[in-house]
């Protein structure tokens, strides 16, 4: 039974972490016009339950991107400078769609995992009963 706990831990931890970063991509497409958006990413690192003993992803601190805001000209914003110029976001839609998808099939890939692994469980549990 061990090894079914295992298998359910890891792919219960991939869902949780694929959930953060489809979380995060939505919140970046939400604030793609939004002026001074930085868009937010998040880190996995692979560490080892030891109650469990097996490797589990764990989510890293989420992190704003330090790439440089796109510089938007529109004089007639209240947000412009002398210039004319404002900071807009420095957000990517076609980056954050192609996250989002990406997280998303990881996300059903750990669920497919969890519930085969669940099915395995029940069946071995029928067979223990007769």
């Amino acid at each position: 039974m061990s090894d079914f706990l295992t298998s359910l831990a890891a792919s219960a931890s991939g869902m949780r972490a694929q959930s953060m970063r489809l979380r995060l991509s939505s919140e970046n497409i939400a604030n793609v016009d939004t002026p001074g958006y930085r868009r937010k990413t998040v880190t996995f690192q692979n560490t080892l339950d030891r109650a469990l003993g097996t490797d589990v992803v764990k989510l890293g601190k989420v992190q704003l991107d330090k790439r440089e805001l796109e510089r938007i000209y529109d004089p007639s914003n209240p947000l412009a400078d002398a210039t004319g110029n404002y900071d807009g976001s420095n957000v990517n839609l076609i980056i954050e769609i192609a996250d989002a998808r990406e997280s998303q099939r990881s996300y059903e890939a750990n669920l497919r995992m969890f519930d085969q692994t669940r099915q395995m469980a029940k069946s071995a549990l029928e067979l223990l009963r007769r």
